[in-house]
């Protein structure tokens, strides 16, 4: 009977540990996902449990009565379903192992097809044991012998087990924070399973094998779900930082309809809308009239009936909209934006009150280069982050999680003991040398502590290097509603910023295509304007300006050639006396200021040599008058005197009345 109780004690503590399993507990795995087959074959690996430890009570209930000839059939039966159910546990727990470590490789395919062998062949030979006793036999008063086959059958099992148990070790010596404790508890569960059926072998009449599962079960239970709690509290004091922002959540089973309302604003408790109810869509249609502004309830109601936001949601993470709730007596902007669950069976709506944000951008719309709608920025928001740190501000540990689902689904990458001497270690590895001394700044504990104490976030931007090429970055901090912790979210933003950066090259493109004379190419009147005015404002400031002079050239016989010859010819031959001036004040620049005048402002190396330069252009000048072959430019040079100069414009007469000296000069040489 002692044996009968020990199963009892095992079937008991199964049943109050693992409730919730048996509660939900489903066979088939068709259109499931991968956290869902994971807990289905965890649930069937239970319930093969139970069914040995029924088989194991009832043996030892029977084998205390086997003198019995009438008990002996059932006594038969049982010992039959107590290998088989062995076997099952067997199985069970190998195929939730393979759906828990989520890994298609030869190794997790090779113990699939082992687990099923070893079980199928334990069938056979418990067929076989009918006719032929290999694996147990009674005596002729019933009494129980274990066959070489049993032996057999139990090494095979205990060996396996140790061999999947050395895999998880392998795989937990590679994980790491929570993901490496529950590995090591799943490995030592396979462990204790295998020494105590080891000790089953050695020792027929007492329940060992259930003791091992009992254990191994307590085992997984333990540092499982503690790990699990302690990843759930990081996620709710996340989740609850993150709430903050909202004047109310609710939370809706998606196929009844039943809600729950959390986070409160007394903003928003003050319009006594009910907390929790039966049907979220029914009751909220009927509080629009009393809720929502007269002008938007049309709008508002669209959007209230769960097959529109099925198909709103339809391969999107979240779907915004607003419209204005009557708050006392005064209609207000909220936003409202709707997010399903990992699992699909819940939409969670989140409302904040926007009417001061909307307020603020009718303010500065002006300033901005385009409008964007709330609803836009709420989708942005709810983008994932590259990574999200969360670190104790009190001692610097941290854990890191990647971003699949930021609601729910953020999964452990890694941890540590000091998040800023990490940052101070690697930054010099992965951070372009422009940017480390700011970054550096920047993830200093007490600078962040202080920056928080005035704000509710801090942002830098910076560039990290991948294969030596340069990646903007964003990082974005802020601190838990405790202040315990900070929340350190990365951020990729190389292609915002290239964006931009391509859009500030077409927009300076534009600007020196304004700045250009159409047909010539050089610089027009417009950019020699600002370059007067940049001139100018120099000499204002009493600034000692470097040397610099003014040649202004006039084409003659303009006039003749377009009259004779045609606009194409008069065109050609503006083209022609800018590239004369530019083939000889190389490095100065030059500009088409009228139809056929010009002005270059000589400077550096061309003004040094003004003299001879504005020489060697007068005689080319004459050269092509006398062959009556290219340009002929009347040309007047003048050179600022800071001691009678204080305007460009007193320069640029000086020069144009030596220019039409020349011109005259230049009309008499043809005579």
């Amino acid at each position: 009977m002692i044996y009968s109780v020990v199963s009892a004690f095992a079937l008991i503590v199964n049943l109050i540990l693992n409730w919730e399993f048996f509660k939900e507990a489903k066979l088939s795995e068709k259109n499931k996902g991968k956290k869902e087959i994971v807990s289905i074959r965890y649930g069937q690996f239970l319930m093969a449990v139970n069914g040995y430890f029924v088989v194991d009570i009832l043996w030892g209930i029977l084998y205390q009565y086997h003198e019995v000839p009438a008990l002996f059939p059932i006594l038969y039966s049982d010992t039959v379903f107590y290998f088989i159910f062995m076997l099952m546990t067997m199985l069970t727990w190998v195929r939730y192992i393979v759906a828990y470590l989520d890994r298609s490789g030869r190794l997790s395919k090779l113990l699939i097809y082992s687990v099923w062998i070893m079980f199928i062949l334990g069938l056979i030979y418990l067929m076989i044991n009918h006719y032929h006793r290999f694996i147990f036999d009674f005596t002729r008063n019933h009494e129980y012998i274990a066959e070489s086959g049993r032996y057999i059958t139990y090494i095979l099992q205990s060996i396996f087990y140790f061999v999947t148990s050395m895999y998880m070790f392998h795989i937990a010596y590679k994980s790491i924070g929570q993901k490496k404790v529950r590995y090591m508890a799943v490995a030592t569960t396979s462990i204790i399973m295998g020494v105590f059926l080891v000790l089953q072998t050695l020792l027929v009449i007492f329940p060992l094998y259930a003791i091992g599962l009992m254990i191994g079960i307590c085992v997984v239970h333990s540092f499982g779900d503690a790990g699990v709690k302690r990843e759930r509290a990081v996620h709710d004091n996340i989740a609850a930082t993150m709430a903050e922002d909202y004047e109310v959540i609710y939370y809706i089973f998606i196929e009844t309809g039943e809600y729950l309302e959390f986070a409160k604003s007394q903003k928003y408790m003050s319009m006594n809308v009910p907390t929790r109810g039966k049907d979220f869509f029914k009751e909220t249609m009927h509080n629009l009239d009393d809720y929502v502004y007269e002008d938007d309830k049309e709008y508002a109601r669209s959007f209230y009936n769960k097959e529109t936001l099925l198909e709103a949601l339809e391969g999107k993470r979240s779907f915004s909209f607003k419209y204005r709730l009557v708050i006392d007596g005064e209609p207000r902007y909220f936003l409202f934006t709707a997010m399903r669950t990992g699992d699909g069976q819940y939409f969670i709506i989140f409302i904040k009150d926007i009417e001061d944000e909307l307020q603020a951008e009718k303010l500065n719309r002006e300033n901005q280069q385009k409008t964007v709608t709330f609803t836009q920025i709420a989708e942005s928001l709810a983008s994932n982050y590259d990574v999200i740190y969360y670190v104790n501000i009190e001692d610097s540990s941290y854990v890191s999680y990647g971003v699949d689902n930021v609601f729910g689904q953020l999964e452990l990458s890694e941890s540590g003991d000091n998040f800023f001497e990490e940052c101070y270690e690697n930054i010099p590895k992965v951070i372009h040398k422009q940017d480390r001394d700011m970054l550096l700044e920047f993830i200093n504990r007490d600078n962040m502590i202080s920056a928080l104490e005035i704000s509710k976030g801090d942002t830098i931007d910076y560039r990290t290097l991948e294969n030596n090429k340069p990646h903007y970055t964003r990082m974005k901090v802020r601190k838990t509603s405790d202040g315990t912790h900070f929340i350190i979210a990365i951020e990729n933003i190389d292609d915002e910023v290239k964006r931009e950066k391509l859009h500030q090259k077409e927009l300076n493109n534009e600007k020196e295509q304004a700045r250009r004379d159409e047909l010539t190419g050089i610089k027009n009147k417009k950019a020699y304007k600002e370059l007067e005015e940049s001139v100018q404002a120099n000499l204002d400031s009493g600034m000692d300006y470097l040397p610099f002079g003014l040649v202004v050239s006039d084409a003659n016989n303009l006039k003749k050639i377009n009259d004779t010859l045609g606009h194409a010819a008069g065109d050609e031959y503006i083209k022609a006396s800018a590239k004369l001036l530019c083939d000889t004040y190389v490095h100065s620049p030059v500009f088409r200021i009228g139809g056929d005048e010009f002005v270059v402002f000589i400077r550096g190396n061309d003004f040094k040599a003004r003299h001879e330069l504005l020489n060697k252009l007068r005689s080319q000048v004459i050269e092509n008058q006398k062959s009556g072959n290219g340009p002929v430019l009347a040309c007047g040079m003048a050179e600022y005197e800071p001691e009678r100069d204080t305007l460009v414009s007193q320069i640029f007469e000086r020069a144009d009345g030596e220019m039409y000296k020349n011109k005259k000069y230049l009309k008499e040489e043809v005579k």
